[in-house]
């Protein structure tokens, strides 16, 4: 049998990502279990599990663990919390897990636009994130681009400026600032425990926050807001279009339908199929590996049910990452037919 491809290990990252995602919850319900213990019990009164534990009671409550043995490589010595932002800039080029690039990689350059990073102000201190925009005029729609599995790299912030070519304001928030860089990583089974730790309210949060930040910037229009997002990102815009009360459209790339649920993701799409405040275009692959045509039915249907007037285009040649121009995954037709019927969405449904 060949090896495994770079390309067939992100077909298979994202569901990697749900089962490691289940055995991290598993995890931290057993040492939350085990820690009254570790620490000693107060007859008469619960455990305050929100007081400062001291260094002694921790160190004795981790000696205590007994790690799922598959975890062992995966948790970080220290428990994070949602207030420490680990990735303050953004990666230069494309992902190193991606690399080498193909020959059919797109590269759209800033002529005409302001494009670069900025930081988006959050509950917890600041993110960063891409924008591009065209650099005469303001109060444009605004589209959040929302990155593929491997963060925002250099194929999410092309994507920007193409989005940016046609007149919107386009923001691409790190979504994985909090859990870690996977730009900097060229191993799958790195990045995999970072997006397994990546919460959807965490993410809807940041979302909005970027909504906030254009809106402050005096150079979006919040009444034109659009969304898109691919692999990883498609998932995200069908829970975003449930989210938001302001969204007005949304466009998913080859995004999961069903999976199994955890603390940490708590819904799929196929969850919010009746409860969706916008319409969402979802462009799928025929072809695709790690999302079954089965559950692409399972989610027109449910739409159907909901009388929601989303839609789903299937492209019968294409695999998972059609629209990837740098992998081998893409399909240069789908690719074009997948960007015109979304600018199309945008206008069609006021998001443009």
């Amino acid at each position: 049998m060949a090896p495994a491809t770079p390309y067939y290990k992100a077909i298979v990252a994202e569901k990697d990502a749900v089962v490691l995602a289940e055995m991290l919850d598993h995890e931290r319900r057993a040492r939350r279990e085990r820690l009254p213990q570790a620490l000693g019990s107060r007859q008469g009164c619960d455990l305050d599990y929100d007081a400062p534990v001291t260094t002694h009671q921790r160190g004795t409550a981790m000696k205590s663990s007994t790690r799922h043995p598959e975890l062992a490589n995966f948790l970080p010595a220290t428990e994070f919390t949602r207030r420490e932002i680990l990735v303050t800039a953004l990666a230069a080029g494309f992902a190193l897990a991606v690399q080498p690039v193909g020959a059919a990689t797109i590269t759209t350059d800033s002529n005409g636009l302001i494009a670069g990073e900025i930081k988006i102000p959050v509950a917890d201190g600041e993110i960063p994130a891409y924008r591009a925009l065209p650099a005469k005029g303001r109060k444009f729609p605004i589209v959040l681009v929302v990155q593929e599995i491997f963060g925002v790299h250099e194929h999410i912030r092309d994507m920007c400026r193409r989005f940016a070519k046609a007149g919107y304001l386009a923001i691409a928030p790190e979504l994985y600032a909090r859990q870690g860089d996977v730009s900097k990583l060229t191993d799958f089974k790195d990045i995999l425990p970072i997006v397994a730790a990546v919460p959807d309210a965490q993410v809807m949060s940041d979302l909005d926050a970027a909504v906030a930040w254009a809106k402050a910037s005096g150079n979006g229009n919040v009444s034109h807001l659009g969304i898109t997002g691919f692999c990883w990102g498609g998932r995200i815009v069908w829970l975003y279009a449930a989210h938001s009360t302001e969204l007005k459209a949304g466009v998913a790339w080859y995004g999961r339908i069903t999976g199994t649920t955890s603390d940490l993701q708590p819904t799929y799409p196929i969850n919010v199929a009746n409860q969706l405040k916008a319409p969402v275009l979802g462009l799928y692959g025929g072809l695709d590996k790690g999302i079954p045509q089965t559950d692409v039915e399972q989610m027109r249907a449910a739409l159907t049910a909901a009388k929601s007037k989303s839609e789903i285009v299937v492209y019968p040649e294409a695999e998972h990452g059609f629209n990837a121009d740098y992998r081998p995954s893409y399909n240069e037709a789908a690719a074009k037919d997948g960007w015109s019927k979304a600018l199309a969405w945008f206008k069609k449904n006021g998001a443009a």
